[in-house]
């Protein structure tokens, strides 16, 4: 008989944080031979902005919704994603779900993550069981995941019941947003699967163009919206305005993928 989640035992690897010309960062420790894999980083001067490119473009569902009620994490990176949503949308509860207590503690202590409140809670569990669970089905608007081990070589969950599960915890209207860094390129086979996957269980999917290190972002809608450009445009200027991302250009990768 398998065991349950509860007696399952994890190896947590350890963080290691550095600092350079302004800016922290956060990454797993690998093997001596391996480069250590950046699971985040934050301006230090702009703590609640969001740093990385790709980490922007995991809200690019802000172009089709405008006051979410209820935004969850799927693994919790440098908190640049809970911090952004806790700050921007005061009327949002935001849940982070983090395996790794190592990272849990980092964020408090390094990167200006708050405390848990009546509107934040970060739960330190595996994001399998979080979707899993039915208390959590119809519960989300948005949801966000970058799910990545300390080899960081594909998404760390990817099968259909897993992107079941997710699409089972949004409402109507919900939408996901996935990092599929996959190591090397869209050709690797992990990347399709995780596509093929996702397409299985929601009813449209769209991705943006690779960005730096080969990261891809998918954007997962339980239902298909009608996608009038000159509107996403006018919508991109006001994010690109309010919260100084750089929506325009997720607008023009949208195009992009259209027109593949």
């Amino acid at each position: 008989m398998p065991s349950s989640p509860a007696h399952t035992v994890h190896y947590h690897p350890r963080v290691i944080v550095a600092e350079h010309q302004g800016v922290r960062s956060l990454y797993f420790e690998r093997e001596a031979d391996a480069d250590m894999a950046l699971q985040g980083a934050m301006r230090m001067a702009m703590p609640d902005q969001i740093e990385l490119e790709y980490v922007q473009q995991m809200m690019i569902w802000l172009l089709f919704a405008t006051a979410p009620g209820h935004i969850a994490q799927l693994g919790l990176g440098c908190a640049a994603l809970t911090k952004f949503c806790y700050r921007r949308f005061p009327g949002a509860r935001i849940t982070a779900v983090e395996l790794n207590p190592y990272v849990i503690d980092a964020c408090h202590e390094k990167f200006h993550l708050p405390a848990n409140d009546a509107r934040l809670n970060v739960v330190q569990q595996n994001a399998l069981d979080f979707v899993l669970n039915p208390a959590n089905h119809g519960t989300l608007d948005i949801l966000q995941v970058d799910l990545y081990d300390a080899q960081a070589a594909e998404p760390a969950l990817g099968s259909v019941e897993f992107y079941q599960a997710c699409a089972n915890c949004l409402g109507d209207n919900g939408m996901m947003t996935v990092n599929l860094f996959c190591d090397g390129d869209q050709n690797n086979s992990a990347y399709a699967a995780n596509l093929q996957a996702m397409q299985s269980a929601f009813d449209a999917v769209v991705w943006l163009p690779e960005v730096h290190d080969a990261n891809v972002v998918a954007l997962a809608f339980k239902h298909a919206p009608a996608i009038d450009f000159a509107d996403l445009y006018v919508r991109a200027l006001e994010i690109r305005s309010l919260m100084k991302l750089p929506a325009p250009y997720w607008v023009n990768g949208l195009k992009e993928w259209m027109a593949e």
